[in-house]
């Protein structure tokens, strides 16, 4: 469901005594540990992590693979199929990704396919369904489910991207607890477990863990990722069913440790070229950026303006996150598909995710009505950021006050500059290029 929103000509005091700013590319450094070889340490993992292989043979094992983007996911994935099948198991896919996709069968395939992952790549089937199993209840009465395909398999591997969540803090947050208590419960079991709220995740995620490992399918053991802040694979750690819980709050640990940060604090406009499902599940990652729809995250980044440019093509539409926005454009909002964004934050319990923000006609226009709204912003010398999305967090270009201030950082590299925010005939501001 996609709209044509008209054109608006806004008038807004004082644009006229807004100066663009020179900006600098800029290199910021992290922690850049990798895993180099994917699938040989992840296959020396399952050897050696996962005992009685004979107990596979013969058996169907559903693995979990999610709608969050992860470097080399379809390499994982097959490598993890390659080794049930050499152990005698008949392993298949089942996409366990809660609303995503629209809350649709097919479009939960889609989302797979967009990382390829597919019956052909894999070389194991793909059962997609929207259909649950209640296998128990919170004592408040809570239903529990699980994705009907899963269930009815001999065993099920759980497999997912460890991450801090974008809406509450806790022990466990994104990461193998929350693939079963969310993801395998696909879009009915997501909906009823959202509508706890955000604040009860921490505590009830180890629950639900434990009730699944006690009354659900037989849980054959997990494997947990971790992403580096290049946006590289840098852990990959397996577990039979019994470590799980511990494994996950254990990577999650790591995964902090691992996040991407401004090397400032406060920025009068960040521009984000592009946002997606892949790259979080709030569209953008508010423990880069410092907003989400929970009450956001003040202590990660101060922030007066954001202005959204883009959509990522592998979120199919999806526009979760775009309410943050301050300003976007009108070209983005007609490319959005209203319906699956809709059905994805009503899912989620946060209503307010689907608010549509200002818009103008073009990015330069965007960027501009930012910089004049921001409450005490220094007209001649404004404090603006520009990225590519909240994965890409290496190459960024700032503005002359922003890298006057963190030049003499010892994890801060000029590569060129100054130079002016490279806007076409149109309005268009020209992306930026991954690192």
């Amino acid at each position: 469901m996609q709209f044509n929103f008209p054109p608006i000509d806004i008038p807004v005091e004082g644009l006229d005594k807004v100066k663009l700013p020179k900006m600098y590319s800029i290199t910021q450094r992290y922690d850049d540990q990798r895993v180099a070889d994917i699938s040989g340490h992840l296959a020396a993992q399952l050897e050696s992590q996962i005992g009685n292989k004979g107990a596979f043979k013969g058996k169907s094992i559903a693995l979990t693979v999610g709608s969050r983007g992860i470097p080399h996911l379809d390499v994982m994935a097959k490598t993890i199929c390659d080794q049930l099948k050499k152990w005698g198991a008949a392993p298949f896919i089942v996409p366990s990704m809660g609303s995503h996709g629209g809350a649709t069968a097919e479009g939960q395939i889609e989302m797979l396919a967009g990382y390829n992952i597919t019956e052909q790549s894999i070389g194991v089937p793909i059962k997609s369904c929207m259909d649950v199993v209640q296998y128990d209840a919170l004592d408040d009465g809570t239903p529990l489910y699980c994705d009907k395909n899963a269930w009815s398999a001999d065993g099920i591997v759980v497999f997912n991207k460890v991450k801090p969540h974008t809406d509450f803090r806790g022990a466990h947050e994104s990461g193998l607890a929350k693939m079963i208590a969310i993801g395998l419960a696909k879009h009915k079991g997501a909906s009823m477990f959202h509508m706890k709220g955000f604040a009860c995740f921490p505590d009830v995620l180890p629950v639900i863990a434990e009730k699944f490992i006690k009354k659900g399918p037989q849980l054959m053991f997990g494997v947990g990722v971790v992403q580096n802040a290049y946006d590289e694979v840098c852990n990959i750690d397996v577990c039979p069913k019994e470590g799980i819980i511990k494994m996950d709050a254990d990577l999650l640990v790591v995964a902090k440790g691992k996040m991407p940060r401004f090397k400032f604090q406060e920025c009068d406009v960040l521009v984000i070229d592009e946002i997606g499902k892949n790259i979080s599940g709030n569209g953008h990652d508010p423990n880069i950026v410092g907003r989400n729809n929970s009450g956001d995250f003040p202590e990660v980044f101060t922030l007066k303006r954001l202005v959204i440019l883009g959509i990522t093509p592998e979120s199919h539409h999806n526009a979760a996150g775009i309410n943050l926005a301050d300003i976007t454009t009108r070209g983005l909002l007609n490319d959005v598909d209203w319906r699956a964004t809709w059905i994805n934050v009503l899912t989620a319990n946060r209503p307010n995710g689907g608010k549509i923000p200002v818009y103008a006609e073009t990015d330069r226009d965007a960027v501009i009505m930012a910089i004049r709204t921001g409450d005490n912003v220094d007209f001649e010398h404004p404090r603006v950021a520009h990225i590519k999305n909240t994965l890409c967090m290496t190459k960024i270009d700032v503005s002359e006050a922003i890298y006057n201030e963190i030049k003499d950082r010892d994890d801060v590299s000029l590569i060129s500059g100054p130079f002016e925010l490279d806007f076409n005939a149109d309005g268009r501001l020209t992306p930026l290029e991954e690192a």
